[in-house]
């Protein structure tokens, strides 16, 4: 049912987020170990970046999208760890509406576009092993430029009109949101309406976000397994293979969590449990990417080992 104006109106000016626990000692222990976690990520994501950007021979389609990803990332866990790490420690855990608004919109906007950049990655896998002699004539620069701004453009659009329908709903209290961070669900729980159709909103830019990009993703494995069953040697199979695994890995571990709890009906889901699932894929995904792309990775391990060489000479 639509809104009239003075029903659209919002009578909550700030929100409270509860996080993790009110004990004193215990968001003291959560801030150590949460602050290492965040300066890992985004020392682990910087270092793949710094490492594609200072070596020449990473300058490909490939390692473009990988920086792309790591600059996401970087992003990603600087929309709610920061805020996270300033709660544990005062004594107030509230965030403006605005900035309730701005910290929904960016991490889904961030989200989204990591949805659809895996998809520009698979698609970058499917042309190098399956056209291998056409792969730079394919994916030229002003294609990569392209395909990644498509990207962005795609994640923002439908964060928008996620975050638009959340924040327009009447909040007219209770304002606490438990939670770590502004997500669109949790919030919308507390509207003073019914929301079912936000609800079949944001289900349909979950189809349009998770199904048709795993689908998308699903497809080009199919025909890069054909590709590499082609392959007559083991060594050359094993190798084709190992150029996907690692995205194989990142794609598993993104998208489970998330299409566990934003494609489950509201009714089945659990505060609790959303808030401790959205933390893995929202900060331990970020620390776990950059090791699983550098530990399968010789061309990142060759990069960095330049790198160390080159700094004992100047040193």
């Amino acid at each position: 049912m639509w809104m009239s104006p003075r029903q659209n109106q919002s009578w909550v000016s700030e929100f409270i987020l509860l996080g993790f626990s009110s004990d004193p000692l215990s968001n003291r222990i959560l801030f150590i170990a949460f602050l290492l976690l965040y300066l890992s990520s985004v020392l682990g994501n910087g270092l793949i970046v710094t490492l594609i950007y200072l070596n020449m021979h990473l300058h490909t389609p490939m390692y473009f999208f990988l920086c792309i990803l790591s600059l996401l990332d970087m992003s990603y866990i600087t929309t709610t760890m920061p805020q996270m790490l300033v709660h544990l420690l005062a004594h107030s855990q509230t965030i403006s509406f605005a900035g309730c608004w701005l910290q929904m919109y960016m991490f889904g906007a961030l989200g989204l576009t990591e949805c659809i950049l895996f998809v520009v990655m698979a698609y970058d896998r499917y042309i190098a092993i399956c056209h291998p002699l056409h792969y730079t004539v394919i994916l030229s620069w002003g294609l990569c430029a392209r395909l990644a701004a498509g990207a962005g453009a795609c994640g923002f659009f439908f964060s928008l009109i996620h975050t638009f329908f959340t924040m327009r709903l009447p909040y007219c209290g209770p304002n606490v949101v438990n939670h770590y961070l502004c997500e669109g669900p949790s919030v919308r729980s507390l509207a003073c309406i019914d929301t079912h159709v936000i609800e079949m909103v944001d289900q349909v830019i979950c189809m349009l976000m998770v199904v048709v990009p795993l689908s998308l993703i699903f497809a080009s494995y199919i025909r890069i397994g054909q590709a590499i069953l082609k392959i007559k040697s083991t060594q050359g199979r094993c190798k084709a293979f190992s150029t996907c695994a690692s995205h194989l890995t990142v794609v598993t571990l993104s998208y489970t969590p998330a299409t566990y709890i934003y494609m489950r009906p509201n009714s089945s889901s659990s505060p609790e449990q959303n808030k401790y699932i959205t933390l893995f894929y929202n900060v331990f995904n970020v620390l776990l990417n950059p090791l699983v792309y550098s530990l399968r990775n010789n061309d990142i391990k060759v990069a960095f080992l330049k790198v160390i060489r080159q700094g004992r000479m100047y040193s």
